[in-house]
């Protein structure tokens, strides 16, 4: 029996599985969604959403805990300067885990372990995106459509 055996194992041994954990969360945060399986996705949200709190204290301690868990400086750069300022209101909840199609090769569930407000930012960054495109249309004296296009 597994009485007070919290965690899912995810059919690894300790160290593939930390690996493998570590590698989820640090894409996580780089590129703020990913597409995985819904056991993985469910095991790496609360590491996700620690880090995330952590960033949120900022302390040089938390950045060293932080850096010796996620993989690339750069993840760990992003995590303290953007999502830490993003989610300094938020008390928790900064993960969604979508559920998908079956996997095509095997039929596996998958699931999309996003953080929250991504997809406005993304569509935000489109949008400014395409609104500096058509100012310099305009000041090149040639039109644009409303996607974005030319004419």
């Amino acid at each position: 029996m597994r009485h007070k055996k919290a965690g899912y194992k995810l059919q690894r041994d300790p160290s593939a599985r930390r690996a493998l954990l570590r590698g989820l969360v640090t894409n996580v945060i780089e590129r703020e969604r990913v597409i995985t399986t819904v056991p993985k996705a469910k095991a790496a949200r609360p590491l996700v959403e620690k880090m995330i709190t952590l960033a949120k204290d900022g302390s040089l301690h938390a950045r060293r805990q932080a850096a010796a868990f996620l993989f690339t400086p750069a993840a760990v750069k992003k995590l303290f300067d953007g999502l830490a300022k993003r989610f300094g209101t938020r008390n928790g909840g900064y993960t969604r885990i979508v559920r998908l199609a079956p996997r095509k090769g095997d039929g596996a569930e998958l699931a999309m372990l996003e953080l929250v407000g991504s997809e406005l930012v993304k569509r935000a960054a489109e949008r400014a995106r395409r609104k500096e495109e058509r100012l310099q249309a305009m000041r090149e004296g040639r039109e644009v459509d409303s996607e974005g296009g030319k004419n």
